[in-house]
């Protein structure tokens, strides 16, 4: 305890950041260190496992410090340890967890295994103090496309979920055909802003009435058909129409069925989450469509979009709280399901 508030360190490390925050009651944070590998990866075009890995070993111990020494805390005052365990990359799943597990062994703190999508949505708690369940959640990273129902703090149930490419991995490997590079959900975001989203007539994929499953695969394939097709034919790629045409064929089915999950479900609150989230155009047409059926819609600033300790930190307090602890045989869980 400090100050008489509940302090919960959260550490994360499921892909290419080595992040820990720590909050106080699950709500307030008082630290947020994050160690990005963007630069590395970039030459690569997208992330190396092993890399990522080694890079997580090099920096999990100072990027802990400093987030404990930036709220002003010692290690007396942290009542909770919450680790992301999955999804993610096994190798550096593995690095958090080990630190994680190795603090809470030695220094006799309760430990939590955290889902790294539940944290996603529990970034959420950190920025609109009034939220509580049940509201409706829309998850959008490179990896997952998810929506979900969150009916409590400690349980979500999953409507939807991406069948091939979630929706950053369609932008990613857009992004790279058309030379934009690595990251390419924020190039594409950007290079779509000085293009025309209805210059090309990409296809909208909603699949079987009534799913709210993703797939971005074939309107993947379609966009680089294109853009072979015209190569060929020697014509000028103009890429701010294609990056705008493409984004706004991803974000529209993204959108649609989110409002239809929160119709059929008499939700208020769309809640979003996930690197994906800090999209513009997904924002704005957001919030343009769910202002039309009286629709709230919520998301984190973009430093919580992205992956970060103080989600994992939050949704740990809520598991903690509803009674879940992690022994210390808890061990990374690379495809574990939301």
């Amino acid at each position: 305890m400090k100050d008489g508030k509940f302090i919960t360190l959260g550490i994360e490390s499921s892909c290419d950041e080595t992040a820990a925050s720590i909050v106080a009651d699950g709500r307030e944070l008082l630290s947020n260190v994050i160690s990005s590998q963007i630069d590395i990866h970039t030459e690569f075009g997208g992330v190396v496992p092993e890399i990522a890995s080694r890079k997580h070993l090099e920096n999990v111990n100072w990027v802990i410090e400093k987030a404990i020494a930036d709220a002003g805390c010692t290690t007396e005052d942290i009542d909770l340890i919450g680790v992301t365990y999955g999804p993610g990359l096994v190798g550096a799943l593995l690095i958090g967890v080990a630190a994680a597990k190795a603090m809470a062994f030695a220094c006799d703190i309760p430990l939590v295994g955290v889902n790294h999508m539940h944290g996603h949505v529990a970034a959420n708690y950190l920025e609109h103090p009034d939220l509580e369940p049940p509201f409706m959640g829309l998850v959008v990273s490179g990896g997952h496309t998810n929506i979900i129902f969150v009916e409590e703090y400690n349980s979500c149930r999953k409507l939807g979920s991406t069948r091939d490419d979630a929706a950053g991995e369609a932008f990613d490997k857009v992004a790279r055909v058309i030379g934009l590079g690595y990251p390419g959900g924020p190039k594409v975001d950007r290079a779509a802003k000085g293009g025309n989203r209805d210059a090309i007539a990409f296809k909208r994929v909603y699949l079987e009435q009534g799913s709210y499953d993703f797939s971005f695969s074939g309107l993947k394939t379609q966009a680089l058909n294109y853009l072979n097709t015209e190569r060929q034919a020697g014509r000028e790629i103009n890429v701010n129409d294609v990056a705008a045409s493409f984004q706004e064929a991803v974000v529209e089915v993204i959108v649609d069925k989110a409002i239809a999950a929160a119709l059929e479900y008499d939700q208020k609150r769309i809640v979003m989450a996930g690197g994906v989230a800090s999209n513009s155009r997904l924002r704005e047409l957001i919030s343009e469509r769910a202002a039309e059926h009286d629709i709230e819609v919520l998301r984190p600033s973009p430093v919580l979009c992205t992956d970060n300790g103080a989600m994992i930190a939050s949704a740990a307090y809520y598991a903690y709280k509803n009674g879940e602890r992690s022994g210390f045989d808890l061990d990374a869980v690379p495809g574990l399901e939301f």
